[in-house]
């Protein structure tokens, strides 16, 4: 390491340690909005009218929450992605850079030590006024051909709020392809990329407020419009199958994305027809197995808290609610960040408020998460915030499973 690269590595540790002082072990951080040029935008993000337009970039389809992951996209700022610190006018801090330069502090030392790639997870809000093309994400041994991360992922559908013209996911494909002509059925559709009839080999569920879907890498799916709160591995991998989509023909290098160029040449589309678990996608029991309702945690007078994103010790996440004039208080296994939905209060003596951004997010590090924190509702309506935990933080989250 050189001079610059060590007083570069001093500034941040110095910075970095400023602001968790600043916060008590809680940072503010600034929303990180992304942009996406395949699909028009839903508009439901908060933003002003005129704000959602980005000329070559697309449109403001999309928020990172607590983010340390840049986006990969074709065009776009190299920050794109990346959430920032609020440092009270000393300039931009990314968080990417405080986690790497004082993980200790961010996520206790026993546990950065045994997660050397940091947070290791990717809550985002996703905003499309159209259905996102059917596709999947790379399991992790095609994903490391390419220098890359799997991408897991689960969905829970934000109450309250327009759900769009198709409010529903497709998931999967029917089973008697899965169980026989898996590429003698799909693959036609690859080759020819001229429709979205791919469709028809896959079965679609209501998107329901307050409830979700599992959908792990190398599982096809469709999302539909409705708001989407996603928790997910820190990656940006992904292969589309679906050519036609809110009425255009996508580049076919979307398919090709998260394909090395020797691969593409030599195995065409047949390659990222390999990225398909067969035995995931023709689950006959899909619905049962990747259904996300909320699991009870614990309620009372001030409220109650729930489990939203479970059945995966690579990512799990909560939703705590409490009522109007009243208070809890809130003790974790380690690091979270978090997103207010709904209403205002504080959050260990830090004010949230639902519907603002830049008020409504925190990351709650591994000291203060581990402490008895006090969670005040200063509003007339209920204060609702998501928390979101990296992987092997709560062995204890229920299992996936229908349980009624």
């Amino acid at each position: 390491m050189n001079s610059s690269d060590t007083t570069r590595t001093h500034e941040l540790r110095a910075a970095a340690e400023r602001e968790l002082a600043r916060g008590n072990g809680i940072l503010r951080l600034a929303p990180a909005w992304v942009a996406r040029d395949f699909l028009p935008p839903g508009r439901r993000l908060g933003l002003p009218s005129d704000a959602y337009d980005v000329g070559e970039r697309g449109a403001i389809c999309e928020r990172w929450l607590g983010s340390t992951t840049p986006a990969d996209n074709r065009v776009g700022p190299p920050d794109e992605g990346l959430s920032s610190i609020d440092t009270d006018g000393a300039g931009p801090l990314l968080l990417r850079d405080v986690v790497a330069s004082v993980p200790d502090q961010v996520m206790g030392a026993d546990y950065a030590a045994a997660h050397p790639r940091g947070l290791g997870r990717l809550p985002k809000l996703f905003d499309y006024g159209a259905r996102l093309p059917f596709h999947l994400h790379p399991p992790q041994r095609f994903a490391s051909l390419v220098g890359r991360q799997q991408k897991d992922e689960a969905y829970h559908f934000l109450p309250g709020i327009d759900l769009g013209d198709h409010p529903e996911t497709f998931l999967g494909v029917q089973p008697w392809i899965a169980d026989g002509p898996r590429e003698q059925v799909l693959l036609p559709h690859l080759q020819a990329w001229d429709s979205d009839l791919i469709l028809k080999h896959s079965t679609a569920y209501l998107q329901v407020p307050g409830e979700g879907f599992d959908v792990p890498s190398g599982m096809l799916h469709g999302p539909g419009t409705a708001l989407t709160l996603e928790l997910q591995e820190d990656s940006d991998v992904s292969a589309m199958f679906q050519a036609l989509n809110a009425g255009s023909i996508i580049s076919k290098d979307m398919l090709f994305k998260d394909v090395r160029p020797q691969d593409r040449e030599a195995d065409g589309e047949r390659f990222p027809l390999g990225f398909v678990d067969w035995e995931v996608n023709g689950d006959r029991d899909l619905y049962a197995h990747r259904h996300l309702s909320p699991r009870l945690i614990e309620s009372g007078d001030w409220g109650r808290s729930d489990w939203v994103f479970y059945g995966n010790p690579l990512f799990t996440g909560k939703r705590v609610i409490v009522r109007a004039g009243a208070q809890t208080t809130c003790a974790e296994n380690g690091v979270y960040s978090l997103f207010a939905w709904t209403g205002s209060g504080t959050w260990g003596g830090q004010s949230i408020e639902g519907g603002q951004p830049g008020q409504d997010e925190l990351l709650v590090c591994d000291a203060a998460a581990r402490s008895s924190l006090t969670v005040r509702n200063t509003g007339s309506t209920d204060l609702t915030v998501y928390l979101f935990f990296g992987p092997d933080l709560n062995p204890d989250a229920p299992a996936l499973g229908i349980t009624g």
